[in-house]
């Protein structure tokens, strides 16, 4: 069985909240930060996560990795087009974190499995006997830094040009998406979050707040985020496997 929460906040220094997120059955999760600013960011998160829901709910199941991908492509269309009819949506763009464990299996037993994709850097992470993973890797200028070695996590996090994206859906005809599967057991835990909560606290923080706040974890991951500073939106999306 699977229990999903979602939380999304404006946080203490956006004027407005240009996160989407959204749970759907049968056990489907998806995070999308837009960029673009006025409401374009909006606009670009919303259609994200509105299309990956009817692009799978037409798609033949068990929804493997190129059902993902071809959501997130089709949502890549969209924002395109939206962005050439209306000239206030010009240049906007998201992120895009999902999950799809509907066909996992997970019925209180091992080998279970998710499906995920991903573009930006919105991350997913996986909880698993209380130690916090990231799945995902960032796109992003300053995550390609710190593979080359050139600066350290740590620095990674201060770094003036952190939110410089080197991938994101809305921007290019083509999108390339990273996807993935992953082995799921009993007591997994599952985080989709954009950078407004990761920026703000530290992994080893979500982790322990995962675990402290089993009734309501996406909200207690927003109001670290928020008493952390709130510097931007706030989305968080977790879910439990028992």
């Amino acid at each position: 069985m699977a229990e999903s929460f979602a939380y999304t906040d404006v946080g203490r220094v956006r004027p407005t909240n240009e996160d989407s997120a959204l749970c759907f059955a049968p056990g489907v999760a998806v995070v999308a930060d837009g960029m673009g600013g006025r409401a374009a960011g909006e606009v670009a998160s919303s259609l994200l996560v509105q299309t990956v829901r009817e692009s799978l709910e037409q798609a033949p199941r068990p929804w493997g990795e190129e059902a993902l991908r071809q959501a997130v492509a089709l949502a890549n269309e969209k924002i395109l087009a939206e962005a050439e009819k209306y000239p206030a949506c010009e240049g906007m763009g998201t992120t895009a974190t999902l999950v799809s464990y509907a066909d996992a299996g997970v019925d209180g037993n091992a080998g279970g499995e998710a499906v995920w994709a991903h573009v930006g850097d919105s991350r997913m992470y996986l909880l698993r006997g209380g130690e916090l993973r990231q799945i995902t890797r960032d796109h992003s200028y300053v995550e390609g830094l710190v593979e080359s070695g050139s600066i350290t996590e740590a620095e990674a996090r201060k770094h003036p040009r952190k939110n410089v994206l080197t991938r994101a859906v809305g921007v290019e005809p083509d999108v390339e998406v990273d996807t993935g599967r992953l082995a799921l057991q009993k007591g997994d835990t599952l985080l989709l979050a954009t950078d407004g909560l990761t920026n703000m606290v530290e992994d080893a923080d979500i982790a322990r707040i995962l675990l402290e706040h089993p009734k309501d974890p996406a909200y207690a991951l927003g109001t670290a985020a928020n008493d952390a500073g709130g510097r931007d939106n706030i989305t968080a999306v977790v879910v439990m496997l028992s």
